[in-house]
């Protein structure tokens, strides 16, 4: 019997090992512990950290969802620009705003640990790491399944896995109810097509975060539907060959700095677009920015906000909601 006992807790030390090994988070020893990015570089950090830097909206987002301001000591400048961000006064609290910095800024800042995407510039990667400072590399999300990811990366690398899987529980249940809803109020037939016209014009088709919104708001994306992809800019005669039943117009504006107005009088003035059912039936809409572009956690208030826009207040979404498990 003695020897049956000593190999069940052998048993179970090996699964306990096996099972460590899956995770984005390998604890070294006390206080310290391993994290691989999303280029399988392994970064190692003695202790959580506490000057968190972070170069996008969406990482910016991800991390105040998991952590207190007081733990970043820079995000992107347009963080606490109510036109385009959701997390207005947490940014507030933060100290510095950056966006496009050099390499001297981001050293001058100190930071024990910088968030970068893929699809910025990562020349300073090497140089920030010879100098010591941890740099986690995370995905540019194109859709749910990235966001998640990122997640759970960044959770790692904040020193807070567990708080990463309650986030994404959060996620799980508010759009379950989002999708019990729709699928309760708006029968498939009853779907609406819609055209989101951005600012940055080859954003919106398929292998966008968009576009999956779109699928748990009930709409039919006109853009993914016309064969779309990220990266195809979107023109006025793709516009007027969708004939989209409602056009979504931006509020991303910058701090004032982009004339917003101009932007919208270009289409909505546009001759060739004039007999387009949007535009005939008033169908446009400008959703908030900060929420339909969330690469984040709060993905699920930018599928609420097109639900919201297209269908109604059975869906209404007030400003300024952002999920968090921070304590």
């Amino acid at each position: 019997m003695k020897n049956y006992k000593i190999l069940f807790i052998l048993a179970i030390a090996v699964i306990m090992v096996l099972v460590s090994g899956c995770s984005k988070q390998e604890t070294v020893s006390s206080g310290e512990y391993d994290v691989t990015d999303c280029h399988g570089t392994v970064v190692h950090f003695k202790e959580k950290p506490s000057r968190i830097v972070t170069l996008t909206i969406g990482t910016d987002t991800i991390v105040l969802g998991l952590v207190k301001p007081d733990r970043m000591i820079a995000c992107n400048r347009n963080l606490d620009d109510p036109n385009s961000s959701n997390v207005v006064e947490l940014a507030k609290q933060i100290p510095n705003k950056v966006r496009h910095p050099k390499l001297e800024e981001l050293v001058a800042l100190k930071p024990d640990l910088v968030i970068a995407a893929d699809w910025g510039n990562l020349e300073y990667v090497q140089s920030l790491r010879d100098m010591g400072i941890n740099v986690v590399v995370v995905r540019g999300a194109k859709n749910l399944a990235d966001i998640k990811e990122n997640i759970t990366l960044i959770s790692a690398a904040v020193g807070e896995p567990e708080k990463g899987q309650q986030l994404i529980s959060k996620m799980d249940e508010h759009l379950t109810k989002l999708k019990e809803k729709v699928d309760r109020l708006v029968p498939p037939e009853q779907r609406k097509r819609v055209v989101l016209i951005s600012v940055v014009q080859n954003y919106g088709g398929k292998d966008c975060v968009y576009d999956d919104e779109c699928q748990w708001a009930g709409v039919i994306n006109g853009l993914s539907e016309a064969g779309l992809h990220r990266g195809i800019k979107l023109t006025k005669e793709m516009i007027a060959k969708i004939n989209p039943d409602i056009i979504f117009l931006p509020s991303f504006s910058a701090h004032g700095t982009f004339d917003n107005q101009g932007f919208k009088d270009s289409y909505l003035h546009d001759p060739s677009l004039q007999h387009i059912k949007a535009i005939e039936n008033n169908g446009i809409r400008e959703p908030r920015d900060g929420y339909i572009y969330a690469s984040s956690q709060d993905f699920v208030f930018g599928a609420q906000e097109i639900a919201y826009c297209v269908y109604g207040d059975e869906f209404k979404l007030d400003a300024q909601q952002h999920l968090s498990v921070a304590e």
